[in-house]
């Protein structure tokens, strides 16, 4: 039972069946304002800029980045990584808080799920183009062929990323396009009503014939209950098989147990950050006020300074064994590389960013300040940022024999890679804006009546 004078209201303003149809459909059915066009604008333009820098990058090679003999995995490797934790947000939401009843999720798993499938998107394309050879890709793939004794290596956990990625990707995307046919079937219907024949005819397609009857919603159930759990262990998997890229190496910083969970829950942590500012510029930009709550940003608020701790708990313990465990190998990737030396400012930018500003949580005043929100939301992901930074790049540039020693700084390749990325991700970001309902108007119905009223 919710219990409304505890856990407060879910949906506000008093709504209707009829209303939160109209809220969630009419920004589908309208045209965009002036606002989309320049963001569009602006993405195609960092996307453009990406492109370039990845023809320059295949065309000429590697070369055009700064990686040495001794940092061969730079800014593509932690921007991959990157973007896998910031994927790992919608499958969160949409199990994990569906396994544990949560339901505030309602209004925000789609924007999550969203979020997932472009991240990922994004994510995939750092490691082809690290390759060097990006048309010699489909020697990653274990299929039947003629190569002989030439075969993918089971062993190698960077086979398991291929696996685990294209995985993770195809069962996002399902799951998130599921989800979406009976909100599809409403658009489908209320086109047919205004006599927009086009746009019945596409999204008649997309709700796949779609009535409403009892017996399409259990067969709907059913199969998001399957998929829901096809796709939960994926969470966990995807991200500790990127860990053991690291961690099944000797280098110092690299080689320990404890990165698996670590990378998980920062994975979690980073995907957390960027639901909490997406959903905060949807509520603001479409007035979604009455259905994504202060209440429903406070509850992720809760959620990240918990997350928050355990990263910082992580951080300790891999300076404490560091210590302890008496290498001195360990000791000076973590003492004197990493907190004191060249790239002191990039750790203590990750511990700052990850460890102590979430702690601001703690106080609801702060949690209900959408503005300080939104900030800290943001420090999170450069924090997060910065700690795949540190992990690839301190590593890398002292290794065992101090000849191979080199600095490492990105080129302007890289960036504007980077920045290709991002805007890949905000024109698919801006395109769900526009052509899907960015809010479950199905599930939301479904928790109208007993979250809505007070008692």
């Amino acid at each position: 039972m919710y219990d409304t004078r505890v856990r407060g209201i879910l949906i506000e303003g008093n709504k209707s069946y009829h209303q939160i149809t109209e809220d969630i459909s009419t920004p589908v059915e309208q045209k965009p304002k002036r606002w989309w066009y320049i963001s569009m604008a602006i993405s195609t333009i960092m996307l453009l800029g990406g492109v370039y820098a990845g023809y320059i990058t295949i065309s000429q090679g590697i070369g055009t980045w700064g990686l040495n003999n001794s940092v061969a995995w730079g800014w593509g490797i932690i921007n991959f990584v990157w973007w896998i934790g910031i994927g790992h947000a919608g499958t969160a939401f949409s199990i994990f808080l569906l396994i544990l009843r949560q339901k505030w999720r309602t209004s925000i798993n789609r924007a999550a799920e969203a979020m997932t499938v472009f991240a990922v998107m994004c994510a995939g394309l750092f490691p082809l183009i690290h390759m060097g050879r990006i048309w010699l890709a489909f020697f990653i793939l274990p299929y039947p062929n003629s190569r002989g004794p030439l075969w993918v290596n089971f062993n190698s956990p960077l086979f398991w990323d291929v696996v685990a990625l294209s995985t993770y990707l195809m069962a996002s995307a399902t799951f998130w396009y599921v989800g979406m046919i009976p909100d599809f079937a409403t658009i489908r219907d209320r086109a047919k009503k205004q006599g927009k024949k086009i746009r019945e005819k596409i999204y008649g397609l997309l709700s796949m014939g779609w009535n409403g009857s009892s017996r399409t919603w259990f067969r709907y159930e059913a199969l998001a209950m399957i998929l829901g759990g096809l796709t939960a262990p994926l969470v966990i998997s995807v991200h500790s098989i990127v860990s053991m890229d690291f961690a099944t190496s000797i280098m110092p910083g690299w080689h320990t147990t404890i990165f698996p969970p670590y990378f998980v829950v920062g994975a979690i942590f980073s995907g957390f950050a960027m639901v909490l500012t997406l959903m905060i510029i949807i509520r603001k930009v479409f007035k979604y006020q009455d259905y994504v709550t202060v209440g429903h940003l406070d509850a992720i608020g809760r959620i990240l300074v918990f997350i928050s701790l355990i990263m910082g708990t992580a951080y300790m313990t891999e300076i404490f064994v560091a210590w302890y465990s008496g290498s001195e190998y360990e000791y000076y990737t973590f003492f004197v590389n990493r907190i004191s030396g060249d790239y002191w400012w990039a750790f203590w930018i990750m511990f700052t960013a990850n460890a102590i500003v979430p702690q601001l949580f703690w106080f609801k005043k702060l949690r209900k300040n959408i503005t300080l929100v939104f900030i800290i939301s943001i420090i999170i992901n450069i924090g997060m940022w910065f700690e795949r930074y540190v992990i690839v790049v301190t590593s890398l540039s002292k290794d065992y024999l101090p000849s191979n020693w080199a600095e490492y700084s990105p080129t302007h390749i890289e960036v504007m890679l980077f920045i290709g990325s991002i805007g890949l991700f905000a024109l698919g970001v801006l395109s769900f804006f526009k052509y899907v309902p960015m809010v479950a108007a199905s599930e939301v119905k479904s928790i109208l009546k007993p979250t809505s009223e007070k008692e």
